[in-house]
């Protein structure tokens, strides 16, 4: 007799069990979708570019790094974006950073596209007490439309979960990543 009420325990728990088993995950399922469930689109205001410029570092001994840069800012000076391509020396990897405000929502990282073409994933990498940095290796491919394109638009999530867009210009990108600095720090190192 006391097994037998053990079985009918058993399999009525595994009846309710078995029975609520679609609804628990139809219920994270949905939790994990609404995770990212964007409520809206709004573009960034009132952000002035400078223009593109290629910085270089001669570090002693040790090659050559340049970055071709450009920042925008808002109305109040703070920085909206910037985005570094950073090339060393005997090297043909690239590398995409992208400095962003503080307060963004992270885990969808940034989107990028050059004249409405693909998407670019660029993950976030760390956050520092005033900006964000979201980098990757930049793709041949990447590199290529930055150079014939004419807009960068970057796409990133606010805290209230609405994308938020702004767009770079790209006029003068390939002329001044292929041309000469416009300044050059060396760094001589006595040992």
């Amino acid at each position: 007799m006391r097994h037998s009420a053990r079985l009918s325990l058993c399999f009525g728990l595994v009846l309710v069990l078995a029975a609520n088993e679609p609804t628990l995950a139809q219920q994270s399922t949905s939790a994990a979708s609404d995770e990212f469930a964007m409520r809206g689109q709004r573009e960034a205001r009132s952000i002035r570019y400078g223009e593109w410029q290629k910085i270089c570092f001669k570090p002693g001994g040790a090659p050559t790094v340049c970055r071709t840069t450009i920042s925008g800012t808002f109305e109040t000076g703070q920085t909206a974006v910037r985005v570094y391509v950073t090339e060393r020396e005997n090297d043909s990897t690239a590398r995409l950073q992208l400095f962003l405000p503080v307060g963004l929502y992270m885990p969808p990282g940034v989107k990028l596209s050059v004249d409405k073409g693909p998407e670019y994933k660029i993950p976030f990498t760390w956050c520092l007490t005033n900006t964000c940095i979201a980098g990757d290796v930049a793709s041949p491919a990447l590199l290529g439309e930055l150079e014939r394109g004419k807009s960068l638009t970057v796409e990133v999530v606010d805290t209230n979960l609405l994308e938020v867009t702004t767009s770079l210009p790209l006029d003068k990108f390939a002329a001044v990543r292929s041309g000469t600095p416009e300044k050059v720090f060396e760094q001589k190192i006595d040992e």
